[in-house]
């Protein structure tokens, strides 16, 4: 009898469909290819992505403001678009894929504890794990309040602040090894460009996209970084919520107050102030749908008995004026850790 093939990731992702537009998709990467389903309770894909002969590309600059999009070409040159909800998530994804499509390649059974050799761009340099270096609090590099051009730049850094931090963590050799580093992690999404300078430089065509000077801004993609003009109070109490650390994201699938039908939304958990926010994935909007504010919440699992509507992983979060949210997780696990986030950061915000 021939064996099944080996589930090695599942999740929600946004594939890019017909006509330039994205639709969230669960997603099942298999041994031997890549399965995305409707829904999750589908018992037959959609379609199916065969890996044998497939390239993946962990980041693509085809879609300016779409983050976190890789790209599965297939041997018949059909190019597949997928966009995950934070880096970690993309760079999970990728790096099973990867291991997957050389697995069959070298005519190997996939195995997580590969004895291969990492991944290294460029050189001995791991960008992911770098990246997570420069946001440490306390070794990582500093985010300021900005100002430019009659504007103030919350949540950002200098070009020359990224350079100097490479150099002192002795992540490069000299200045223009940065440079090439730092346009890496800018090419990969691990950095954004803010202001017109920055971005000027990060959409040209040379090697280095990335500036080693006081004059160009950058800012890590979730670090809660927002720019201010002569805005209204109204403006800067809604900026408030955002200027929580990230602590939590990823997709849920959310239950309408109006229609209470079910989709999948893209949720980032803040505290301090403690904020739910939640985001249409396919859109590829930066505004967000709505936010729960999460200070003095109640947030506890659902019996799947007194929810028929769908199955499995529910919980609810009744807010302090006394709103429902329905949510649905992707597994027990999840459903547990995002319950344990909830409860911790609505104890703490303000």
């Amino acid at each position: 009898m021939e064996r099944e093939p080996q589930k090695i990731r599942e999740g929600y992702l946004v594939k890019k469909a017909l006509f330039n537009k994205w639709k969230p998709m669960w997603v099942t990467l298999l041994e031997d290819g890549v399965e995305f389903y409707k829904k999750k309770s589908d018992n037959s894909p959609k379609g199916m992505i065969p890996l044998k002969g497939t390239v993946v590309m962990s980041y693509c600059q085809e879609f300016n403001k779409r983050m976190f999009v890789f790209k599965l070409t297939t041997a018949k040159q059909q190019d597949h678009y997928f966009q995950a909800s934070h880096h970690q998530e993309r760079d999970a994804w990728v790096k099973d894929l990867k291991r997957a499509t050389k697995c069959i390649a070298d005519g190997q059974k996939f195995a997580r504890k590969s004895t291969r050799k990492s991944i290294r761009l460029p050189d001995t340099i791991n960008l992911g794990a770098l990246y997570i270096t420069m946001k440490d609090p306390d070794k990582g590099i500093k985010e300021m309040k900005l100002e430019k051009d009659k504007k103030v730049f919350n949540h950002c850094f200098t070009g020359t602040c990224v350079i100097d931090w490479l150099e002192a963590s002795k992540s490069v050799r000299n200045r223009q090894e940065g440079l090439v580093l730092a346009s890496a992690l800018l090419n990969e999404g691990h950095l954004q460009p803010a202001g017109d300078v920055s971005k000027s430089a990060a959409e040209g065509l040379a090697e280095t996209t990335f500036l080693d000077t006081p004059e160009a801004l950058y800012y890590f993609p979730d670090s809660g970084f927002f720019c201010e003009d002569n805005s209204s109070d109204d403006d800067a109490i809604v900026k408030e919520q955002f200027r929580g650390v990230i602590v939590k994201q990823g997709c849920l699938l959310k239950q309408g107050h109006r229609r209470k039908n079910w989709k999948v939304r893209k949720f980032v958990l803040r505290e301090d102030p403690a904020y739910l926010h939640y985001y249409d994935p396919a859109s590829g909007d930066e505004d967000p749908l709505g936010s729960i504010h999460l200070r003095g919440c109640v947030v506890t699992a659902v019996e799947e008995a007194k929810r028929q509507e769908v199955e499995g992983n529910l919980f609810e979060i009744i807010t302090a004026s006394e709103v429902h949210y329905f949510l649905q997780a992707a597994s027990s696990e999840e459903r547990k850790e995002w319950i344990k986030a909830i409860q911790t950061v609505s104890k703490i915000g303000k």
